[in-house]
Formats: C-alpha cells, sequence, structure tokens
C-alpha cells in the first residue's frame, strides 16, 4: 500500500491521514522524515521529494472534499511539524530519542512503537539509529 501512497504523492496528489482513528504516516525524505497523524494532509507541494512511507497503526486516508477540510487538514500537519520541533529543540540527543518514543507511545501503543524501526524515530527527532537503540534498551532494564 505505501508504495502506491508514494507515487499518489510524488505525483502531487493531496490525502489526509483519517482523523477517526489512531494511524499515521512516517515520510522519508533525503536527510529527515516527518510524522503526519491524524488529520495531517500529505502531499501536494510538501511531499513531492518523499523517498519512502512508513505506516504507523492501521493507516486510512481520506481525499479532501473541499477547501475547508484542506485548509483544517493544513493546520493539522503544521501542529505535527510544531510538535516534532518541540522535541528537536532538545540539545540532548538522549533525551530527544526518549520523548519521541513517549509520545509515540502515548499516541499509539507499545506494540505499535516496537514494530517501528530505530531509523524512523532517529530521522524524526535528529539523532543516530543508535541512540534509539539505546534508549529503548534501557527501557528493557
Amino acid at each position: 500500500m505505501c508504495d502506491q501512497v508514494r507515487w499518489q504523492l510524488q505525483q502531487g496528489e493531496l490525502l489526509i491521514v483519517n482523523p477517526r482513528r489512531k494511524n499515521g504516516l512516517i515520510i522519508y525524505k533525503t536527510y529527515h522524515a516527518e510524522f503526519a497523524g491524524p488529520g495531517a494532509i500529505v502531499g501536494g507541494q510538501f511531499d513531492l521529494d518523499v523517498s519512502k512511507l512508513l505506516a504507523v497503526g492501521n493507516l486510512s486516508l481520506v481525499t479532501p472534499s473541499n477547501s475547508q477540510a484542506r485548509k483544517q487538514a493544513y493546520k493539522m500537519r503544521r501542529q505535527w511539524v510544531k510538535l516534532t520541533k518541540q522535541i528537536i529543540d532538545n540539545p540532548v540527543p538522549t533525551e530527544r530519542a526518549q520523548v519521541i518514543l513517549n509520545q509515540f507511545e502515548h499516541w499509539f501503543d507499545v506494540a505499535t512503537v516496537a514494530d517501528l524501526p530505530d531509523e524512523a524515530f532517529a530521522l524524526l527527532v535528529g539523532v543516530l539509529p543508535q541512540t534509539i537503540r539505546k534508549v529503548r534498551n534501557i527501557e528493557l532494564l
């Protein structure tokens, strides 16, 4: 499914992460990744450079029904970006890793987060994958 969605995004199509489900997309770009959670718009000019997508939860995408729905979805995408930026603003890499893992466990569940690769979280908050791995291993103790 993600390959089809990636193609749609690379074509500039606009879609919205279903706001009625616990789901989202990790959108891999050249040097980082972005998370688009429930209610966020994906595609258009923002995601033409997507290289890979990772579904979080039971992914469901819907087409915006009108300009008001698009406007609201743009606001939601901006909120998800702002939330990630707040995490990134912390200068301590292990703390950024801990916070992103905690946030995802809060938004989804422990099992869903455990299935997501270290690389995805690392690209979201600007740390090395081994930093994510280290923080995950500390949690297991």
